[in-house]
């Protein structure tokens, strides 16, 4: 009682001293914030958070035993079976090769994973990195590297990737550096704006005044400040790249067969799409499901990352 009567006595006479003091009373009366609670309350308050989260956990699981998962060998080619209706020995059917489409469709994950993260892990470092170099040099450098940035962005990205395609050879190399080519100027953008804010504190001035190195100030005190959005900005450009990786294999121009990709297969399936709708629908809502997820999951970030929400949830 008597302590609750000291906390009543602090709080009365807050309106009466100033702000330095003001913040220790403060400091005294609130709890500390846990931030991994607070993080993961705000993330899985949406049930739709939650939903999108399992569904790529198990879309991740799948891609890690897809050998064991597949009932049938996905690039067994037989004849006698093409175009075969969902039963039990082929659960979704058989594509005009006589190839089990849900084993294509399990082995299909492994690809759209691999192109989605290599493509983002690309494109972030390529762009932050530019972006850093912008945001410090500023004058002349930072004009020139955002003008030529704005020119890229200015070319619908479809194009550019099937430009890079073009010169480059088919393959899932050549995939992921033409998708991370159209994504990375927006990564630049993104880190130089926000060097642009954070070398302005105190803290960087001091850094530069002690002679600090460019890599130190920028990797150590920059970077860390700027990884909020960038890791928001990496998990919704992971649906967007698995988009592009369909539709550069819808055209032909992406992954080349046999190997399995969704959107190779969603274009081997439209020519029957009257008569055997699985093969073009089964692909097409796998790659809904996968870009749903990651979207959802980037939204969950980005309200669990938000620095106003920091401090309202112990």
């Amino acid at each position: 009682m008597e302590a609750e009567a000291n906390d009543y006595q602090k709080i009365a006479t807050m309106s009466t001293i100033d702000d330095d003091e003001f913040e220790v009373l403060e400091d005294e009366l609130l709890p500390p914030v846990n931030e991994f609670k607070r993080f993961f309350r705000v993330f899985f308050a949406r049930r739709i958070v939650i939903f999108a989260a399992l569904c790529l956990l198990a879309i991740i699981f799948v891609a890690m035993f897809a050998e064991f998962i597949a009932p049938h060998d996905p690039y067994q080619q037989n004849l006698l079976n093409t175009l075969q209706l969902p039963s039990s020995t082929y659960i979704l059917g058989t594509d005009a090769l006589g190839r089990d489409l849900f084993s294509r469709i399990l082995h299909g994950t492994r690809v759209a994973l691999q192109v989605g993260f290599f493509t983002v892990l690309v494109a972030a470092s390529v762009g932050t990195t530019i972006g850093l170099v912008a945001g410090f040099a500023g004058g002349a450098v930072q004009t020139a590297i955002m003008r030529t940035t704005d020119a890229i962005i200015a070319i619908p990205n479809l194009c550019l990737s099937i430009l890079v395609v073009g010169i480059l050879n088919p393959g899932v190399t050549s995939v992921v550096i033409a998708v991370a080519a159209g994504m990375f100027p927006g990564y630049i953008r993104m880190v130089n704006g926000q060097v642009m804010t954070v070398k302005q504190n105190d803290y960087v001035m001091a850094e530069r005044a002690m002679g600090a190195s460019f890599a130190r100030i920028a990797f150590k005190h920059v970077l860390p400040n700027c990884m909020s959005p960038l890791i928001v900005m990496m998990t919704m450009m992971l649906g967007g790249s698995i988009m592009a990786e369909s539709g550069l294999s819808y055209l032909g121009i992406g992954i080349t067969p046999p190997t399995p990709a969704w959107g190779a297969m969603c274009y081997d399936g439209y020519k029957y799409l009257l008569s055997r709708p699985m093969l073009s629908l089964a692909p097409g809502v796998a790659i809904m499901i996968l870009v749903f997820s990651f979207n959802m999951l980037g939204d969950g970030l980005r309200d669990a990352l938000d620095p106003r929400l920091r401090g309202t949830i112990n």
